[in-house]
């Protein structure tokens, strides 16, 4: 993409074929479990996460990029005077945003001012759509302050959301009581968590078996996914079977609407504050 150089953080899930494709760098969150932090997406894995967090009963805490790792990754891009566009996690669920933003005052370097940030007010595979809008913008032949500019202006017609197999881990975290998680999980209920101006908020509950409350959440979707921009649609997934996600990609590849249908796996930040089992939903509605 010649001078422009997109910027993410690792809750973006971004899968490595398209980091590779586009020449996505992504800045790592930091995962703390007891007196060890580690590097989302580099030293530590979902699995190890939900090990701990069931041995220790309780979620690892989260932490926003950290400035010395941001510069790290962006000093290169810098000194070569590229045009940096950083995509990063809702603002009002981290504070990485606001870390690139003032890298300049933290680091001396006036030119980490010219970074571009936007708050994609939203997370994993939410972030990625604005990515690759931001690419076909780049491919087309806009400037950074156009890319910005425009992909600033759709951000309200990001569709985001997912279903929770349990309450457990937001339990854990503080998201949710004990008392509702220990009642949800033993009705077998799943909240279906949805994403607006960059705050999680409870949209409805489903009941039954984890294949079953997944499939009848994405059938729920149809008609918003039949109006929807028919470039792509991503599935995220906490670690779901394989059969459900086969099964859930086949559904939306027989709504014959869609170019490209992207899974996505999410990484450790994300899969600790939802569990295993989640899957979501992610696509923009029409233009």
């Amino acid at each position: 993409m010649g001078k422009i150089k997109l910027v993410t953080d690792s809750t973006c899930n971004l899968s490595s074929n398209l980091i590779s494709k586009y020449d996505i760098s992504i800045l790592p969150l930091s995962i703390i479990m007891g007196e060890n932090v580690y590097s989302d997406g580099l030293d530590i894995t979902p699995e190890a996460i939900y090990k701990w967090s069931d041995a220790n009963k309780t979620t690892p805490k989260t932490d926003a990029v950290t400035p010395d790792k941001a510069v790290d990754i962006l000093q290169p891009f810098v000194e070569a005077g590229r045009d940096i566009i950083f995509f990063g996690i809702s603002s009002q669920m981290s504070t990485t945003c606001n870390v690139i933003r003032t890298l300049s005052e933290t680091t001396g370097d006036s030119r980490y001012a010219n970074i571009r940030v936007i708050d994609t007010l939203s997370v994993s595979a939410g972030i990625n759509l604005q990515i690759l809008y931001a690419v076909k913008l780049a491919e087309e032949g806009k400037n950074a302050d156009e890319i910005v500019e425009l992909v600033n202006k759709r951000r309200e017609k990001v569709n985001a959301s997912f279903l929770v197999d349990t309450l457990t881990y937001l339990s854990r975290g503080g998201r949710c009581s004990a008392a509702a998680a220990l009642l949800a999980n033993t009705l077998k209920v799943k909240p279906r968590i949805v994403i607006k101006n960059g705050v999680m908020d409870l949209d409805r509950k489903y009941r039954g078996s984890a294949k079953f409350a997944i499939f009848r959440y994405v059938e729920d979707l149809k008609y918003q996914l039949l109006s929807a921009d028919e470039t792509c649609v991503f599935i995220s997934h906490s670690g779901c079977s394989q059969e459900v996600i086969d099964d859930v990609w086949a559904y939306l590849a027989e709504l014959h609407h869609f170019h490209r249908i992207y899974v996505t796996r999410a990484g450790s930040v994300i899969s600790s504050h939802c569990g295993p089992g989640t899957l979501g939903i992610y696509f923009y509605e029409s233009k």
